[in-house]
């Protein structure tokens, strides 16, 4: 790939990352039961995975694959954008106990949901909010955390948009996706100045057998947040900054 600007750029090929060890895993699956339990018995859709099987694969041990990832082993203050059913919040936060996370949704239901898994599950640091990213960056969580987590929510330069005013410089957000986004990598190495964001990695990962590799996009907060972000909610899918 080509550099659109002068600052680091996301490389040619991803690196390949490693899961952590099949005990590690297995065992926090095993304690997260309950949250499939409560999200194959939920009244209200919170996710198009309901069946436990499934869900123990699609959605536990993709979330804990970011386990692989330094920045989120070290993380101490993690905000979780669009968590929905508490997706990957709640599982790493079972894995990161001395890890203080926030969960972040716009749908009340979905919120709820998340908080009311984090109580039965024993987890002293979940928060979960029903709220925006852009309310919660405008006020007292303004730069209020050193990792932001965004799963399968919405394109990359988006997220980025999304995120940057709540890193705290040298912060980091890590991003999932399925298939690469080329484009959307070309944006964010353009906004770079713009979001004070700049490129910091690109892995790949098979988080569970049969499955195809998934992509970590990370993101490096570069100074202080830029003026004029958080725009106003919806503001970062409706009009996307130019380049």
């Amino acid at each position: 790939m080509t550099p659109t600007g002068s600052g680091p750029a996301f490389p040619d090929r991803p690196t390949e990352l490693a899961l952590p060890p099949n005990e590690l895993l297995d065992d926090l699956v095993a304690r997260l039961e309950p949250l499939t339990t409560m999200v194959a018995e939920a009244p209200a859709s919170l996710t198009s995975v309901t069946e436990p099987e499934t869900a123990e694969n699609v959605h536990l041990r993709d979330s804990l694959s970011a386990l692989a990832l330094t920045p989120v082993r070290k993380a101490r203050s993690v905000v979780d954008i669009g968590s929905g059913a508490g997706y990957p919040g709640i599982p790493l936060a079972m894995a990161l106990p001395e890890t203080d996370f926030l969960l972040l949704d716009s749908v009340g239901k979905k919120a709820r949901f998340a908080g009311q898994a984090a109580l039965r599950l024993g987890l002293g640091n979940v928060e979960a909010v029903a709220a925006r990213s852009e309310e919660i960056a405008a006020g007292q969580h303004r730069e209020g955390f050193d990792l932001a987590l965004a799963r399968a929510v919405a394109p990359l330069s988006v997220l980025a948009e999304l995120a940057s005013p709540l890193l705290v410089e040298g912060g980091t957000l890590v991003a999932w996706k399925g298939e690469r986004e080329v484009a959307e990598e070309a944006r964010v190495e353009a906004l770079a100045t713009r979001l004070a964001l700049e490129p910091a990695g690109l892995y790949s990962i098979v988080p569970f057998e049969g499955s195809r590799p998934r992509h970590f996009y990370l993101l490096s907060k570069t100074g202080p947040t830029p003026e004029g972000l958080p725009r106003r909610p919806g503001m970062a899918r409706k009009r996307p900054l130019s380049e």
